[in-house]
């Protein structure tokens, strides 16, 4: 099983986005995909059609009350599963503070827990907390949204040197899958010159596969929906699908 986290300490930048739709594209292509919402705001869960008041979610997992196993819940789109979210997250920090192997809560749930999957992408919070810490634990690799828009790169070498410290102490196996960059206005020169920044500080680092800005990118979750469903042949559909075949041929080498 390939163990993605999707983490930027940046909000809005599509994370959330990528997650569910990536995991959906890959879903697709006939990979059994789970999600794992680590994002106390649920956003994740929301956007695949779920509420934010779901009695087993990854808070009850981490506290150890339930194996991940009892937490994954089918969606709508066959073979993309969900671990959802709930307000209660947001306490974790402080129930963990004084836990042993607390930067381990969710490797240690994945290993207990024996999910059978291809992929599980974990979605973290736009911060470098414990959550995210856990998160990039748990991962063997790890996919960076960045926004097409001013100071794309502003706290990208701060999460570049998390990502660094954690594979040092924690995972020393943790490596950059890439950068996908999200929210693209190609009628704009703002988004072609921060391509440019952001393909050059990433060297051979960034997908192909950019994301655009789109209308129906941004409707589909408050239908709970995938992309994939809400608008197939759209222009977000189609770059999602180009963004799992690249992911698709890099895990072959992972």
């Amino acid at each position: 099983m390939h163990v993605v986290a999707l983490a930027n300490q940046k909000g809005g930048v599509g994370k959330t986005t990528t997650a569910i739709n990536l995991g959906a594209a890959l879903a697709e292509r006939g990979k059994n995909v789970v999600v794992v919402d680590m994002d106390p705001q649920a956003n994740a869960t929301v956007g695949l059609g779920f509420d934010s008041s779901q009695r087993t979610t990854i808070y009850e997992v981490l506290t150890g009350l339930v194996p991940i196993s009892r937490a994954v819940q089918p969606t709508l789109t066959r073979r993309l599963s969900l671990v959802p979210s709930s307000l209660d997250l947001a306490g974790l920090e402080v129930e963990l503070a004084s836990a042993g192997r607390r930067e381990f809560a969710l490797a240690d749930a994945l290993m207990k827990g024996r999910i059978s999957a291809d992929f599980l992408l974990i979605d973290s919070p736009p911060s470098l907390g414990l959550l995210t810490v856990n998160a990039l634990v748990a991962a063997d690799r790890v996919i960076i949204p960045v926004q097409c828009e001013f100071l794309a790169l502003t706290g990208l070498v701060k999460l570049q040197q998390t990502i660094a410290r954690i594979a040092a102490a924690f995972k020393p196996g943790l490596q950059l899958a890439g950068v996908v960059l999200t929210m693209y206005d190609a009628r704009t020169r703002l988004s072609r010159d921060v391509e440019a920044e952001v393909r050059n500080h990433f060297r051979g680092h960034v997908f192909t596969a950019i994301i655009p800005r789109s209308v129906r990118l941004a409707e589909a979750p408050s239908y709970g929906a995938v992309i994939g469903d809400y608008a197939g042949e759209s222009t977000g559909a189609e770059a999602y699908k180009r963004l799992a075949a690249e992911v698709l041929a890099l895990a072959k080498g992972w």
